[in-house]
């Protein structure tokens, strides 16, 4: 089986509020919207934001226990611009859950949710590279 994820999809409170979040703090345009649902071209995937209660009922979710907590992330190319994307997604809505440091592993992270609750990890990471398309490549 092929190794890649084609969608992700969030569900959310408000379609208004996430697209605030995603359009205004990451700069990113809807490819496709209607009362319901937004879809974002990203690097080689999508991402879809669902008004819920529908995405619950889609998956027949309802009344079940929450998974497991998760991160999205957000590679970016310098380390400085770390705390610059934080500051930005922060005005646009979302929540700061840990300032911009250094792990013990290495590198420079934060992180943000978003106004749902979804985690977005902000990293640089000296190891991997982006390209010009986005994609980013693990290098040792």
């Amino acid at each position: 089986m092929q190794q890649q994820i084609s969608v992700i999809t969030l569900g959310v409170a408000s379609l208004v509020r996430s697209r605030q979040f995603y359009v205004g703090g990451f700069g990113w345009a809807p490819i496709f919207e209607n009362d319901d649902i937004l879809f974002y071209q990203m690097n080689g995937l999508m991402l879809g934001t669902w008004l819920n209660p529908g995405l619950d009922n889609d998956m027949r979710r309802l009344n079940q226990p929450v998974p497991s907590p998760f991160c999205l992330g957000h590679n970016v190319a310098d380390q400085s611009d770390v705390d610059v994307v934080i500051q930005r997604l922060v005005e646009a809505g979302g929540t700061l859950l840990r300032k911009g440091d250094a792990p013990p592993h290495g590198g420079f992270r934060g992180y943000v949710g978003d106004p749902d609750g979804h985690a977005w990890e902000i990293a640089w990471n000296p190891s991997w590279t982006i390209d010009e398309r986005g994609l980013v490549t693990f290098g040792v």
